[in-house]
């Protein structure tokens, strides 16, 4: 039989000295005391008669030291000050709310049960917080902020509709309006090809028919006599007027005139001589105005300016001698052998230009008159009145 241990002989209990009190949980409670009210009156541990939290703090070693009493902790500098609350304040903030809910946009809050609330929603919302209203797009001619204005009828849109649709006094006046701004569009477009883009091309025109003119004299194709209406056969040159322009049989508008040339009367009733006749009287016409307007200053020689005609073999130098400002377009006298006006007395070589007036009208007709005074040949140079 197996031997008892020592702290069995003794009668000790587990862990406890061998003879040295009683056995493990039979230790005494040495703080002694009893409730009185709600505080512990009685000695602490240890055998002080201080309550707990009062008693004198123990030694280091001592490992049944109490510690001191829990503090709150002091807030520091990055902790704002407790607020303190009570009852009045939550009060003060309860109706500040209030009366913000009441203020704010939405609808209100409706008397009677969920049903009568629920219509009022939905009335509102058509009303106020749907599209058109003050949360939803607002409506062409709304301004920003304004309350809608009330929804209206079916009717009452159509007749707005109608109402805003122009009359047909309005219609007819607009379209009266497009009309004359087309046709002052379309006018101002005319005037400036006919000051402008007409000139330009007839200048182009002129100075091509004069240059070949020149090429074909040079190569000998061309020979003096007969010239169909439109063909080029001369050269005027008024060096006052800085004019240089081809003359060529007949006075078309189209084939002659419009193309910045110099018509020669050359047809039926009205056909004049040829510069190198013996007598007679050459007659020319051209505009004043436009297609190259070669006459547009003729106005302004003066007697003893010259006036040449180059040929394919010679020089006709003609000297101005009188006008006749103002004549009517049926006046074919101007360009008979002996001119009627001119203050010829007797038969000779003259010339004759004619243009309209006034300016950019062909009411009437402006006469100017020159005499021959030398016929140069080719061979011999140019004469003075185209040197100088």
């Amino acid at each position: 039989m197996t031997a008892l241990r020592p702290e069995r002989d003794t009668g000790a209990s587990y862990g406890d000295a061998a003879g040295q009190g009683p056995s493990y949980g039979q230790q005494p409670y040495e703080g002694g005391g009893a409730w009185q009210g709600q505080a512990w009156q009685g000695a602490g541990r240890h055998g002080d008669p201080r309550p707990y939290g009062q008693q004198a703090p123990q030694q280091a070693h001592d490992a049944t030291a109490v510690l001191p009493p829990y503090e709150e902790p002091t807030a520091g500098p990055s902790h704002a000050p407790p607020v303190p609350v009570d009852n009045e304040t939550v009060a003060l903030r309860a109706v500040d709310a209030e009366e913000a809910r009441r203020a704010a946009p939405g609808p209100a809050a409706a008397p009677g049960g969920r049903a009568a609330r629920r219509k009022a929603a939905r009335k509102h919302g058509r009303r106020g917080g749907g599209p058109g209203g003050p949360s939803g797009p607002q409506t062409a001619g709304e301004a920003p902020g304004t309350a809608p204005a009330a929804p209206r009828s079916r009717m009452e849109a159509r007749r707005a509709a109608r109402a805003r649709k122009p009359g047909a006094a309005v219609v007819v006046s607009r379209l009266v309006g497009e009309l004359f701004i087309t046709t002052g569009v379309l006018m101002l477009l005319f005037v400036t090809y006919q000051l402008w883009w007409s000139n330009v091309r007839a200048h182009q025109e002129a100075g091509s028919a004069a240059q070949h003119l020149q090429q074909d004299w040079a190569s000998g194709k061309r020979a003096p006599g007969a010239f169909v209406p439109g063909q080029g056969f001369a050269i005027l040159h008024i060096p006052k007027l800085d004019v240089v322009a081809p003359i060529a049989e007949g006075t078309s508008k189209t084939d002659v005139l419009d193309k910045g040339m110099v018509g020669h009367y050359g047809e039926g009733s009205l056909k004049t001589a040829m510069p190198d006749a013996k007598t007679g009287n050459f007659g020319l016409a051209g505009h004043r105005n436009t297609h190259g307007e070669p006459f547009r200053y003729i106005n302004r020689l003066q007697p003893g300016d010259a006036i040449v005609v180059e040929t394919q073999d010679d020089y006709f130098v003609y000297k101005m001698t009188s006008t006749l400002p103002v004549t009517s377009p049926s006046n074919t006298s101007v360009l008979a052998p002996i001119p009627r006006g001119s203050g010829f007395t007797r038969p000779g070589r003259y010339i004759t230009l004619t243009t309209c007036t006034p300016e950019f009208t062909s009411t009437y007709r402006l006469i100017v008159w020159g005499k021959m005074v030398e016929e140069r040949p080719r061979s011999k140079g140019k004469p003075d009145a185209l040197i100088s």
